[in-house]
């Protein structure tokens, strides 16, 4: 698997990397998934606080704490909850951030995060002290680096000016290209991007017919209505026969500013389709199709500072 260094931080990570929220709760289940997951050379695992209320840390920490020297774990921060109550709201401050990383160690089993990244962001936040806090946090050793998890262009441009991210992680697929207008200048400042929802739902995996992406194309997807979409996945399926899967996840990492793609797989076939990517390689002129083929939208709001 090939690795890439994220921003300009010591750390370096898989390109596919894995998203652990689809894991689930059945401890076996999970083992077998991770297990899995290292095997096939993945080194970066993403998670977060927020993920079944704590229960998705503790089983990232407790199943991959005999690998733990040589993979990183990334969690995320600033969604406040009350275990076994629903719900949860978005509140991040200094104070909270300095408590919450203790408790997502001790739920990880580690001494340190390697990426912590605030799990949001708007430009109301109290910004200057949640920097101050991932400084204090990554001075004390508790974080090797730090990052955000957003799509909003106003937050992003602050946090690249104001603060020493590593990774800004934001949904970003063949389907979804509204960060490629980004690209240039988060590269540009040393700025690494971590693309989430890389298959759109399912939308891009080559085995994804299921109930659920049938009911997705004939709905739509972002600015898709159905037929386009239907259309689109029909043309791209015979572009890249048996191959969807890698051809979309290579799309995302053909720009440097990619460090990773974090797709989630909750079966085991899945993780070894996502885990053939790196045999696939993209022609100048698969490039050329397949932007052609998309749309190139851009974020219409949070544009604003």
């Amino acid at each position: 698997m090939k690795e890439r260094n994220l921003g300009q931080s010591e750390l370096s990570v898989s390109t596919i990397s894995y998203g652990c929220m689809s894991l689930g709760t059945d401890v076996s289940h999970a083992e077998s998934l991770l297990a899995k997951a290292v095997d096939l050379g993945i080194t970066h695992f993403d998670t977060a606080d927020l993920y079944d209320q704590g229960l998705n840390e503790e089983l990232v920490g407790r199943i991959l704490k005999p690998y733990r020297k040589d993979i990183t774990i990334a969690t995320k921060v600033g969604n406040r909850f009350t275990p076994g109550e629903q719900g949860w709201t978005w509140a991040p401050t200094k104070e909270y951030i300095l408590q919450q990383v203790d408790e997502s160690l001790r739920r990880l089993q580690t001494d340190y995060i390697d990426l912590y990244q605030l799990h949001g962001g708007t430009m109301d936040d109290p910004i200057d002290e949640i920097i101050e806090a991932f400084e204090m946090l990554q001075q004390k050793g508790k974080i090797r680096a730090y990052g955000i998890s957003s799509i909003r262009p106003n937050v992003i441009q602050t946090y690249v000016e104001k603060a020493n991210i590593a990774s800004v992680m934001m949904q970003y697929s063949l389907l979804d290209r509204r960060p490629e207008e980004w690209l240039d200048y988060l590269h540009d400042n040393g700025v690494s991007v971590i693309a989430r929802g890389p298959l759109a739902k399912g939308l891009l995996a080559t085995n994804g017919h299921d109930k659920r992406k049938h009911a997705i194309r004939q709905e739509g997807y972002l600015s898709y209505d159905g037929q386009e979409l239907q259309t689109t996945l029909s043309q791209l399926e015979n572009h890249f026969p048996s191959k969807l899967t890698a051809a979309s996840l290579q799309y995302v990492l053909h720009h440097p500013a990619v460090a990773c793609v974090i797709p989630g797989a909750s079966k085991l076939e899945q993780l070894t389709d996502i885990a053939k990517t790196p045999s696939v390689d993209l022609t100048d002129d698969d490039i050329k199709f397949m932007k052609q083929l998309t749309k190139e939208d851009r974020y219409k709001n949070h544009r604003e500072r």
